[in-house]
């Protein structure tokens, strides 16, 4: 997948986690749930990306009613671009926001704190917004 085909009138925010269904990846995926509304007026799309399996993500999602898309990158192809690969095979948990029209990497944290994520994403895009 490359991140300029879903950029275009809307910005792109990333968020990166570990494994789906956990403890700290379930905080990270509800805030940006209870925020997403915002989000989206600021005009930005939403996407969780991590290595999981697409089922285990849309039982997930279904699960904690997450309203937003969640990407599957099993070998870790747009994870490992984007820096957040942590060897073996981990991923750092990030988010990545991409400026709607140009598609440029606006902000870009690594080793995110899942209960201050959606937060931190929500007061950078309102500082930013145009």
């Amino acid at each position: 997948m490359d991140v300029s085909e879903l950029v275009g009138e809307k910005g792109v925010v990333f968020f990166l986690y570990p494994k789906a269904d956990t403890p700290g990846c379930t905080n990270q995926a509800c805030g940006y749930r209870d925020i997403h509304s915002e989000i989206a007026k600021l005009g930005y799309d939403v996407y969780g990306l991590s290595k999981d399996k697409p089922a285990a993500q849309q039982r997930w999602k279904d699960k904690k009613e997450l309203n937003y898309n969640l990407l599957c990158d099993p070998q870790s192809k747009l994870i490992k671009r984007l820096g957040a690969f942590l060897a073996p095979d981990k991923t750092k948990r990030s988010h990545f926001i991409f400026e709607k029209g140009s598609g440029k990497l606006i902000d870009a944290q690594i080793g995110v704190k899942p209960a201050d994520d959606s937060r931190n994403t929500l007061d950078f895009l309102k500082k930013h917004h145009k």
